[in-house]
Parts: structure tokens; sequence; C-alpha cells
């Protein structure tokens, strides 16, 4: 899969604004499976291709399960998720319906 955009071609600021933003986030000791589960969602949002295949490639990596990515798209209904991943599921979608990328 080909990546939509060359993030550092683009504009080079962002793309060093992101690095940091990613630096934070892994160190401010969050299991690593739920920061991906997070990418993946953001990715099922914007139908992003490959990121999607990215992110579930990292999750698995660090340990997630099949059952929690196959199911990360309907997880308002799954019961595999802990509440602190139902809370960020519940940070995501608010967001992208806010930014018009999702349906109410």
């Amino acid at each position: 899969m080909k990546p939509r955009i060359d993030y550092t071609q683009v504009s080079p600021a962002a793309f060093h604004a992101m690095l940091a933003f990613e630096t934070f986030v892994h160190g401010c000791g969050l299991d690593p499976t739920l920061l991906e589960l997070i990418k993946i969602r953001a990715s099922q949002i914007n139908r992003c291709a490959n990121c999607i295949n990215m992110h579930t490639m990292y999750a698995r990596e660090a340990g997630d399960t099949e059952q929690r990515i196959y199911l990360l798209s309907a997880w308002r209904e799954a019961p595999c998720y802990t509440r602190l991943a139902v809370g960020f599921g519940g940070f995501v979608d608010p967001a992208a319906i806010k930014a018009g990328r999702l349906a109410a």
C-alpha cells in the first residue's frame, strides 16, 4: 500500500510537530496497544488503508489481540475493551464528528 501523502515534503514543520507529539504520547505511560487502537480508529474514520495496515501491524507487535482489532469499528458494543479503551473511543469518534469526518 502506498501512503496518500508525504508529510515530510508537504509540511516539514507539521511532520516535526507530529513526531514531538508521538514522542510525548509514548512517554506518558499509556499502554502501547491502546495507543495503536486509537490510531487504528482514527485511520478507519479517515479511510486510510495504508494507516490501518500499519497500525494493525504495530498493534499485533505490541501484543494486542485479533479480536480487539477486528471489533474496533463496533467498539461501543464489543465487550473486549477496558473502560480506558472505551473512554478513548469516546474521544476519537466525537472529535471526528465535530470535524465532519464521521456521521453522528
